[in-house]
């Protein structure tokens, strides 16, 4: 998807309804959406390979050219005739996000598109060295190609992480890495769930596990920092007090670190601890940025990760 952003300057109310006009200063369009993660992916210094539909309009079009801006490959990007490019338009003014504008449809792929999709998985994920399933819950991932996506990365020892959404909750069996946040949890496996509240969080991920068969569950908490639950380890980190300016695209960056760090065997302290990190530290941009690598790399060595 496309985020589509509108700066501006309040400077008086409308005299047509109690609303701020803003006086428009500057627009700008980025990668959004899973495009955003795979951005994350190469500012960490890896190759994302993107499999997705998009829309066979304008917007489609300008994602495609910014993706080749940016040297990612379009290989595994399929075009829809009945469907748009998922656009996202925030505008914001004086440093705060006054509205958000969504023109997307969420319909289920259909049988063409799901046969197309499933054609780019399978010549594009035996390449990989980890699979990221980026769950807007738009209708793109569907239980079908969830299913054989996964059974495709087993045969091929890859491992797979997951960035759930309600819709597919429970679809994704069999994955290395799953990774909800609280609400995301509550909704899906339909629990009570308190922020803060460890013994909740606890029994809430045991089913999870035991629902999923899954290898381990890293659960971001927000301001209570990040649990994981990988191997025999079981650990909480706090959240890095920071001045946040806004949380858009944060989750795509700690799912990108959290994929990345288990491409690479990493024990579940140093993907938790990075992947915490790194979710905070875009968290004091405006918009939704990608991580920097090179500061991620001197607050892991300032915290000793």
């Amino acid at each position: 998807m496309l985020d589509s952003y509108i700066w501006g300057a309040v400077e008086r109310i409308s005299p047509e309804a109690p609303v701020p006009i803003i006086n428009v200063k500057k627009r700008d369009v980025r990668l959004g959406g899973a495009a955003n993660v795979a951005l994350n992916i190469q500012a960490l210094g890896a190759t994302p390979v993107l499999v997705a539909l998009c829309g066979d309009d304008d917007a489609g079009q300008k994602l495609r050219n910014i993706l080749e801006q940016h040297n990612m490959p379009t290989d595994g990007l399929v075009n829809s005739s009945s469907r748009p490019t998922t656009v996202k338009t925030r505008v914001i003014a004086s440093q705060q996000h006054v509205v958000r504008v969504d023109e997307e449809s969420d319909k289920v792929a259909d049988a063409t598109e799901e046969e197309q999709l499933l054609k780019c998985i399978k010549k594009l994920l035996p390449t990989c060295q980890v699979v990221i399933f980026e769950d807007y819950d738009k209708g793109v991932l569907k239980a079908s190609i969830i299913e054989k996506a996964i059974t495709l990365a087993q045969k091929n020892s890859i491992p797979t992480v997951v960035d759930p959404k309600k819709r597919n909750f429970l679809d994704y069996k069999g994955v290395t890495l799953f990774k909800p946040n609280l609400k995301e949890m509550r909704e899906g496996l339909k629990v009570e769930l308190e922020s803060g509240n460890q013994d909740q969080l606890v029994r809430a991920i045991s089913l999870l596990k035991e629902k999923l068969s899954i290898d381990g569950v890293m659960a971001t908490l927000s301001e209570h920092g990040v649990y994981i639950e990988l191997g025999n380890e079981k650990l909480l980190l706090p959240a890095h007090t920071r001045e946040v300016a806004d949380v858009s695209g944060a989750g795509d960056t700690v799912v990108s670190i959290a994929a990345l760090c288990i491409a690479l065997n990493l024990p579940p302290r140093q993907i938790a601890a990075l992947s915490n990190l790194g979710g905070g530290l875009v968290c004091q941009h405006v918009g939704v940025v990608p991580i920097d690598k090179d500061e991620l790399l001197k607050e892991a060595i300032e915290e000793k990760i």
